[in-house]
């Protein structure tokens, strides 16, 4: 019976991803993945938006040696809720090779984020997706990163272009770095001189503590692998805040399934939009030991 229910799960990756023709620097981080359960022993959100197959710390990390990475970034799911058991396992299993990003109740206790911290948590995400989560309240959120700055933690949020925006002000409010998953989710087919894109890059301009995660080439990209109009947009992004950029192959691709990317072909863009060792080498290697092991 628990086959026929996994079965019946959905499945966003490939189980037979192509190696990248191209090799990351040593040390080089995959700074934006998830882990599913196991459900049997860590159970899903009852608000869960979707419930995905099992997606396993030890299948992540066969993933991210097979890709050339040396190490992760696991951020919490959003079919977790707050209960960050999954991603405090995976990084326990990573032998010193992974830290986290979690997702908590405003409301969480001192104790339990020191707790958080001891298992390798480094950030908090908050997600403005409505289509992912009920609530978003900017208040407690803020409320909440001021409490997490003294920790060193940073804060990533999860929007979409159209609530730049109304975001602005609570995003130059937070006191601590703030990374933008996935840049905001601009429309890529307008273009590098879109209007999308440069109100992100004013955002970056005007805001100091505000970086990018310039990830999510398969779901932005209008014409699909090997993602040109990604490249054209996003290029330009790195070479201008080179010190204030990140990347991940956001493994195993949440909601993906109707367009499964082939994790290959994503790692294969990274010298695309960072064409220079140097930049290679701050995308994946110095920015994330900032964030992520400054402590190590």
């Amino acid at each position: 019976m628990t086959g026929l229910i996994e079965s019946a799960r959905i499945k966003s990756w490939t189980d037979t991803p192509s190696r990248p023709a191209w090799t990351p620097p040593p040390g080089a981080v995959d700074a934006h993945v998830h882990v599913f359960g196991p459900e049997a022993l860590f159970p899903f959100s009852p608000k869960a938006k979707y419930l995905p197959q099992d997606a396993t710390p030890e299948m992540l990390f066969a993933l991210r040696d097979s890709l050339g990475f040396a190490r992760n970034v696991i951020v919490q799911a959003s079919c977790h809720g707050t209960d960050n058991a999954a991603t405090l396992d995976g990084i326990a299993r990573s032998n010193g090779t992974a830290r986290g990003v979690a997702v908590v109740d405003p409301a969480i206790s001192d104790a339990e984020l020191a707790r958080l911290h001891a298992g390798g948590i480094r950030g908090v995400r908050f997600n403005f997706l409505k289509r992912l989560v009920d609530h978003a309240p900017k208040d407690a959120f803020l409320a909440l990163a001021q409490r997490i700055a003294p920790l060193g933690w940073h804060v990533v949020v999860y929007f979409e272009a159209d609530l730049l925006t109304e975001l602005t002000p609570f995003l130059a409010a937070i006191p601590t770095v703030v990374v933008v998953d996935h840049l905001g989710r601009p429309d890529i087919g307008q273009g590098p001189g879109g209007a999308d894109i440069s109100a992100f890059v004013a955002l970056l301009d005007a805001q100091p503590h505000v970086w990018a995660k310039v990830s999510g080439a398969d779901r932005l990209s209008v014409t699909g692998a090997p993602y040109d109009d990604f490249v054209a947009v996003v290029r330009p992004v790195v070479e201008r805040f080179p010190d204030r950029v990140l990347w991940g192959t956001d493994w195993p691709h949440p909601n993906m399934e109707n367009n499964i990317p082939d994790d290959g072909a994503l790692v294969d863009v990274v010298p695309r939009i960072a064409v220079s060792a140097q930049l290679q080498q701050k995308l994946l290697v110095a920015n994330p030991d900032r964030l992520y092991w400054l402590d190590a």
